[in-house]
């Protein structure tokens, strides 16, 4: 299965470090960024969970929460966690469900080609997949990374901010674009519409290219 963007975000029931789940309740009205990583107490992903445990505030300033995802159980999990927190000095205070059973990883799209075939060189590992969920429960955006290569969670954030700047009010956001930065007026939008919208005017450099401020 492939969810696409704007594809309703399964729900689902699992077993967490946090306990037993629902997600879509444990969402609440949040937005949620639920991420896999292929296997616990392996090195890149240790890396991506010490630096997502000292970013967590940054997306709880978000109102967005963050869980992950391996194949793993709740127990490796939590005996991994300590780890983690003794080399790199950030508690893990997020959720990460166990999935041994490739149920959600399945569900989500998660595993790469060939896998759950014996003959793979890795049958049940998961592939680095985001996915940022809207608290009406909605795919805004997925991001999928192979297993040898590391995410880049300050990317992951600006997405965020990008996507909830988009949603709040119905702009685009350019090419590299953070927080602070000129937005762009959706080319679905009149003049006449933008003027009533933007009264102070825009930056048209092309007649379909209008830059305004970020609203706030």
């Amino acid at each position: 299965m492939s969810l696409r963007i704007n594809s309703p975000a399964p729900n689902f029931e699992a077993d967490s470090t946090h306990g037993w789940i629902n997600f879509h309740e444990w969402m609440g009205s949040s937005w949620a960024m639920l991420f896999s990583h292929p296997k616990d107490f392996t090195p890149v992903c240790t890396t991506e969970l010490a630096r997502l445990a000292a970013l967590e505030p940054e997306f709880a300033k978000r109102q967005t929460k963050v869980i992950g995802l391996s194949v793993d159980s709740v127990s490796r999990h939590k005996e991994w966690e300590g780890e983690i927190e003794t080399a790199f000095g950030h508690a893990i205070t997020y959720p990460i469900i166990a999935d041994p059973d490739l149920v959600i990883a399945t569900l989500y799209g998660m595993l790469p080609e060939g896998a759950g075939d014996p003959r793979h060189p890795a049958p049940s590992v998961t592939v680095r997949s985001v996915f940022l969920i809207t608290p009406d429960k909605t795919v805004k955006a997925s991001l999928t990374y192979p297993d040898e290569v590391g995410r880049n969670f300050d990317e992951v954030l600006r997405l965020v901010d990008a996507c909830q700047v988009a949603d709040r009010f119905a702009v685009s956001t350019p090419v590299d674009w953070r927080q602070g930065d000129e937005v762009v007026i959706r080319t679905n939008v009149s003049d006449e519409e933008a003027a009533k919208k933007f009264p102070n005017g825009w930056k048209s450099p092309l007649p379909y290219l209008r830059l305004v401020p970020e609203p706030k």
